[in-house]
C-alpha cells in the first residue's frame, strides 16, 4: 500500500493508520472467518479454493474464495478486493449525484480512487435453504497532491428464500438490527427500508428477497465510528444465517420445489445483471475481473414462460410478501 498517497490532516481519520489500510485488514480477516463458518456445514470433501488476481501491473487486486458443486452448497463465494487507479468520467458522473465534492482531473476527466470491500453470495442446493448475500465496502478519492477529496462506506446483507419460513427472516433481521442498535437505533429502520427499495425488481414489481439492511454513501459519522459499525455488522452475518442452514439443508424436497427454486433464481439473475449498482460499477471500471464480479450468479436458474404460483400455495405466499415487504422485527 506504500505506493498510494497518504491523506493529510484529519479529514478521514484521527488514527495514525489510514482508514483504507484498516478496512483492508478487516475484510481479509472476515473473509477467513466467514469461509470457515460456511465450510464447516459442507458434508462433502469440497472446500473453499482461493483464487488471487491482480488488476494490471499497479492497480491492486483481490482474492475470490469459491466452493462449488458440494453436497450442501451449489455455489458459495466470499470475495475481497483492494483496487486503485483512475476512475473514468462516466463513473464520476454517476457518483457526483451523491458526492458533489468529486472533481475530475482537468487533463483526462478521471479521478484517482481507492476501493476496498468484501462481498459474498451463498446458493445452497436445498430449495428450503435460502440464498444470502452481503457486501461491505469503502471508497475514497483524492486530489493530485494526495489530499482527500471524498470518502464513504456502503454495504449490507440480505436474505433470498425460495420458501419462506418466517422465523428465518426474523432471525436474519433481528441479528442485523441488534448490530446497528449498538451504535444508533435510527439506523436499522432506515437501512431496512433502503434494502427493500434497493432490491426492488421494477419490471417484476417485487423485491428480490425478504431484505435485510442496505446503505451507501455513508459519510455522516466519523470514519472511525463507521468502520466499527461495519465490523459489527459483518460479525452479525454468520449468527443470522448459519442456524437457518442447520434447520434447512437436510429437509426433503420435491422436484416441483426444486423447479420453483430455479424460477426464483431467475429473478436473482435479473436483478444482478439489470439493476445492481455494484455489478454496473465493476463492469465499467477498467481492469475489473469479470469472474469475480459475476461470482454472485447461481450455477443454475430457470425461466418459465408466464409462470404464476397456485393460489393459496407456499409459493404464492412468498410472492405476496415480496410485493408487500414485512416488518420482521
Amino acid at each position: 500500500m506504500s505506493q498510494l498517497p497518504q491523506p493529510t490532516g484529519a479529514a478521514i481519520t484521527e488514527s495514525a493508520v489510514p482508514i483504507r489500510e484498516r478496512m483492508e485488514a478487516l475484510v481479509r480477516r472476515k473473509q477467513k472467518q466467514i469461509c470457515d463458518g460456511i465450510e464447516a456445514l459442507e458434508t462433502s470433501e469440497k472446500t473453499f479454493g482461493a483464487d488471487s488476481w491482480q488488476r494490471g501491473n499497479d492497480g491492486g487486486g483481490g482474492t475470490s474464495c469459491i466452493l462449488q458443486n458440494g453436497d450442501v452448497f451449489e455455489k458459495a463465494g466470499v470475495n475481497i478486493s483492494v483496487v486503485y487507479g483512475a476512475l473514468p468520467p462516466q463513473a464520476i458522473a454517476r457518483m457526483k449525484v451523491d458526492h458533489k465534492n468529486l472533481k475530475a482531473s482537468t487533463e483526462d476527466g478521471s479521478v484517482k480512487f481507492f476501493a476496498c470491500g468484501l462481498s459474498l453470495v451463498i446458493h445452497p442446493h436445498n430449495p428450503h435453504a435460502p440464498t444470502t448475500h452481503a457486501n461491505y465496502r469503502y471508497f475514497e478519492t483524492w486530489n493530485e497532491d494526495g489530499t482527500p477529496q471524498a470518502w464513504w462506506f456502503g454495504g449490507g446483507a440480505d436474505l433470498t428464500p425460495s420458501y419462506l419460513y418466517d422465523e428465518d427472516a426474523v432471525l436474519f433481521h433481528t441479528k442485523h438490527k441488534e448490530a446497528l442498535d449498538k451504535y444508533d437505533t435510527t439506523l436499522y429502520p432506515r437501512y431496512k427500508k433502503w434494502c427493500d427499495e434497493y432490491f426492488y425488481i421494477k419490471h417484476r414489481e417485487e423485491t428480490r428477497g425478504v431484505g435485510g439492511i442496505f446503505f451507501d454513501d455513508f459519510d455522516s459519522k466519523p470514519a472511525d465510528e463507521i468502520l466499527t459499525i461495519i465490523d459489527t455488522c459483518i460479525d452479525a452475518f454468520l449468527p443470522s444465517y448459519v442456524p437457518t442452514l442447520h434447520k434447512r439443508i437436510n429437509m426433503l424436497f420435491t422436484e416441483q420445489e426444486k423447479q420453483w427454486q430455479q424460477v426464483r433464481r431467475g429473478r436473482y439473475v435479473e436483478f444482478n445483471l439489470v439493476l445492481d449498482r455494484g455489478t454496473q460499477f465493476g463492469l465499467m471500471t477498467p481492469g475489473s475481473r469479470i469472474e469475480s464480479i459475476l461470482m454472485s450468479l447461481p450455477m443454475t436458474a430457470g425461466w418459465l414462460y408466464d409462470h404464476h404460483p397456485e393460489e393459496g400455495s407456499r409459493e404464492a405466499r412468498l410472492v405476496e410478501v415480496l410485493k408487500s415487504p414485512v416488518e420482521w422485527c
